[in-house]
């Protein structure tokens, strides 16, 4: 999520504090409208016993900036910076870009034991087709998937929009 991955080349935050940082060090437009989706349904987590938590590799403080600048309120933000809980599980490649991977954890007793994750991530796409590891979570591009047309062959998720971002006004 943050830093994004670096061959994104999809454009930063234009306002802000963070939008004063390099492109490469930004965050990810993708998860960006994932976790704008997510952040309204958060409430709902932690009185069914879920703690949800969102794990990024920039500094805690980079990560609190930004979740205020989208207006963030419900997630639970962690930073895994020095340390190499995104590595051991899978969610940062051996040159350190942060992959897009969801892991579920389950508590055994004293134990924490990983359930499931999102490693369809891994697997080979259709011609044509972006990976769809989280599509089920998605909202936005479950929406398109239920339209006649589909998924907008030109279209990915920006950060801000021209038109119609809440953030924008």
């Amino acid at each position: 999520m943050f830093p994004r991955w670096s061959k994104d080349s999809r454009p930063g935050p234009t306002k802000g504090a963070t939008a004063d940082l390099k492109l490469e060090d930004s965050p990810c437009p993708s998860c960006t409208a994932l976790l704008d989706s997510l952040d309204p349904t958060a409430i709902h987590f932690a009185p069914s016993g879920l703690n949800f938590v969102v794990i990024a590799k920039a500094p805690i403080e980079r990560i609190a900036t930004y979740a205020r600048e989208r207006g963030w309120k419900n997630l639970r933000l962690l930073s895994s910076a020095g340390n190499n809980f995104k590595r051991d599980y899978q969610a940062e490649n051996s040159e350190g870009d942060q992959l897009p991977l969801m892991t579920v954890f389950h508590r055994d007793g004293d134990q924490i034991r990983l359930f499931w994750s999102s490693e369809l991530m891994f697997a080979p796409t259709d011609p044509g087709q972006d990976p769809r590891h989280l599509g089920t979570l998605d909202t936005i591009w479950n929406i398109f998937d239920m339209t006649p047309e589909g998924r907008p062959p030109a279209w990915d998720e920006q950060i801000d929009y021209d038109c119609c971002h809440p953030h924008n006004h």
